[in-house]
């Protein structure tokens, strides 16, 4: 049975994550009143996962996951608000470690968190599975690609992303690597609450060379610009001309239990876009991603997907892999080269 440590300074929060967890066949060994507390619960206990509280007295959640990682590396999913502040920092634990995040229905103290139970259970599971050991890799070992005056990219080059649980940091890493001169248009599918995709995508752009925002029904971009798909919505390709490509947004059905789903854009992209297209699929659990990657390879494109030695989670790249439609498989550090091996002119 997994073990697990919740961390809150809210003993009614603690009280009611805590039955949620133990209804889903997950053994709580132990609970934690703030970040302090928590280093050293998880250090005697050794859980195979931590649900974190963000904002704590004496040591918060940021502090306590940096030092958990240091000293006893578990998983550790935070358990974040619905603001603007709270995604802030629960992405300065996501740097430090983390592995996942989810969102608190009603803010810091509410019953609302029992409304997302089997969200919160299936959660903890797929965290579990996460490899504590690629969180130091995540941070080094990249190879920054060089683009020097010769080098000559296709025109028009479309690229697609897609994560799950450790994304975010992988992600950062990848597109920071991408340099303006390759012209790219981005779609990113980062599985993330509803709350959280603003933020991604003010913080990618601000750590890239490319214009990233969140996607908005309708939005277009060209060369040089980057969308994330928005929380709770499918982002479709629907239109696609002279190099700009326009994006629909719905609320179809979850595929795969997820909302939105990178097979949705990949494969809507494989039908809709004529130019050099690549897919890329990162950490994460489940099988989102398969049948995308194969629709890019059937229509022409390439495609990528992060090795198990680098993955947090090695669930969405495995399950692409099988599919026989990868081209070529790297470590994280190298996918951003991956990626522009795609998009060079041939010589």
């Amino acid at each position: 049975m997994t073990r697990a440590v919740v961390v809150d300074d809210s003993h009614f929060m603690r009280t009611v994550i805590t039955d949620i967890l133990e209804s889903g066949d997950i053994d709580v060994v132990a609970e934690a009143t703030d970040g302090r507390e928590a280093v050293d619960v998880v250090a005697e206990h050794e859980p195979d996962v931590v649900t974190m509280d963000v904002e704590m007295p004496r040591m918060n959640g940021i502090e306590a996951v940096e030092e958990i990682m240091e000293s006893t590396p578990t998983p550790i999913l935070m358990l974040s608000a619905h603001t603007e502040d709270g995604a802030e920092a629960t992405f300065e634990a996501l740097d430090r470690g983390a592995v996942d995040v989810l969102a608190k229905p009603g803010g810091e103290v509410s019953t609302g968190i029992s409304a997302i139970k089997d969200d919160l259970v299936e959660t903890v599971k797929s965290v579990v599975r996460a490899d504590p050991s690629t969180v130091d890799e995540s941070t080094t070992d990249h190879d920054t690609p060089d683009v020097d005056d010769a080098d000559e990219f296709v025109e028009n080059p479309t690229v697609v992303i897609g994560a799950s649980t450790g994304g975010p940091s992988v992600v950062e890493n990848v597109l920071s690597g991408l340099p303006a001169e390759a012209n790219l248009r981005i779609l990113i599918v980062q599985h993330m609450p509803d709350s959280f995709t603003s933020r991604f995508a003010k913080r990618l752009d601000s750590r890239s060379e490319y214009d990233v925002r969140e996607a908005s029904d309708g939005d277009r971009i060209g060369g040089g610009e980057a969308l994330v798909a928005k929380g709770d919505y499918h982002m479709v390709v629907s239109n696609y001309s002279s190099g700009r490509l326009r994006v629909k947004l719905n609320q179809d059905s979850e595929r795969h239990g997820v909302r939105p789903a990178i097979d949705t854009t990949m494969e809507s992209a494989a039908e809709t876009i004529s130019d050099s297209l690549t897919g890329v699929v990162l950490t994460g659990m489940g099988a989102d991603g398969a049948a995308g990657i194969e629709a890019i390879k059937d229509a022409g494109g390439q495609t990528i997907a992060q090795d198990e030695e680098t993955c947090s989670v090695f669930g969405i790249p495995a399950r692409a892999i099988e599919t026989g439609c990868v081209d070529e498989v790297m470590p994280e550090g190298r996918v951003a080269r991956g990626i522009l091996s795609t998009v060079r002119k041939s010589t």
